[in-house]
């Protein structure tokens, strides 16, 4: 990746953060695509191309256009055989799209939850609307206007309500080889949790339970899977990550020992560093000096 590309990366990712929101065209160079942290962020996307998506456990071969839902959540990955590419996208959080009269989240939606199913194939008069969506967004992104944002909602959800009035594809593959797959899954989730980036929001995720529930398998499962996998345990993996984290922020931040404990799921400073101390064999005080 070049300069130019790492700070057109790094300027759409703060102006994400920033606003909550972002939309933005896809045609052809598949190298301008933006990159972001897809863990805080939903994203849909309307697509036209010959691609292979992988979505949780299950994958589906696309050729056309399909309308996709992504959710932060459920771990999924995009590759593109075509040559040919083009299409809508736009990201954004539960918090740009919620407002006061919205009390159910996102997870609720039959499109972002998880176990549903969140592409559909269109046809040509429902792929010429959905894209008009699209441009009205773009249009309306680069104005002054001042209820921009309520005239995004507006549109998001109209493809949303339009989306739910489809019938969603049906022809997923299941993966031959389960416990590859859940273990991919598991751990592309468990790196999807760091690097942490702010010390009010806390780890989520930080047992097997917890992933098994995000992946909607049963703990059990998982962890077979993980071990026969991988030959160590799921909380191995999650221990490992957390105490590499730790050391991270240790080293590269001035946050309070204690705000580090909490920012890695730790209610208490004493249980972080007996945490710390009985697999590092030090304290973090020590590691920072």
């Amino acid at each position: 990746m070049n300069n130019q590309t790492e700070t057109q990366n790094c300027d759409f990712t703060s102006d994400l953060k920033f606003k909550g929101f972002k939309v933005y065209q896809i045609n052809g160079d598949l190298s301008k695509i933006p990159v972001y942290s897809r863990r805080d962020f939903y994203k849909i996307c309307i697509n036209t191309s010959k691609s292979i998506i992988q979505y949780a456990d299950r994958g589906i071969e696309t050729d056309g256009t399909i309308l996709f839902f992504g959710n932060p959540i459920i771990p999924y990955s995009w590759e593109t055989i075509s040559e040919d590419y083009e299409g809508y996208a736009c990201v954004f959080t539960e918090e740009f799209l919620r407002t006061k009269d919205r009390s159910e989240t996102l997870h609720e939606s039959p499109l972002f939850k998880i176990g549903g199913t969140p592409i559909f194939s269109l046809t040509a008069d429902q792929k010429v609307f959905i894209d008009s969506l699209f441009q009205k967004m773009i249009q309306e992104y680069e104005t002054d206007y001042v209820f921009k944002d309520d005239l995004m909602r507006s549109y998001i959800n109209l493809i949303i309500h339009e989306s739910m009035k489809m019938q969603p594809t049906d022809n997923f593959f299941k993966h031959k080889n389960a416990s590859s797959r859940i273990t991919s899954l598991f751990l592309e989730l468990l790196e999807r949790q760091f690097p942490i980036e702010t010390k009010d929001q806390p780890l989520v995720l930080k047992t097997p339970q917890d992933y098994a529930q995000s992946l909607s398998v049963h703990v059990n499962h998982l962890n077979r899977s993980v071990k026969e996998i991988t030959g160590k345990p799921t909380t191995a993996h999650i221990t490992e990550r957390i105490i590499s984290e730790a050391k991270a922020l240790l080293h590269h931040t001035d946050w309070s020992i204690s705000d580090i404990g909490y920012s890695l799921g730790f209610e208490y400073p004493s249980y972080f560093n007996n945490y710390f101390k009985r697999l590092t064999g030090t304290v973090p005080k020590s590691l920072r000096m």
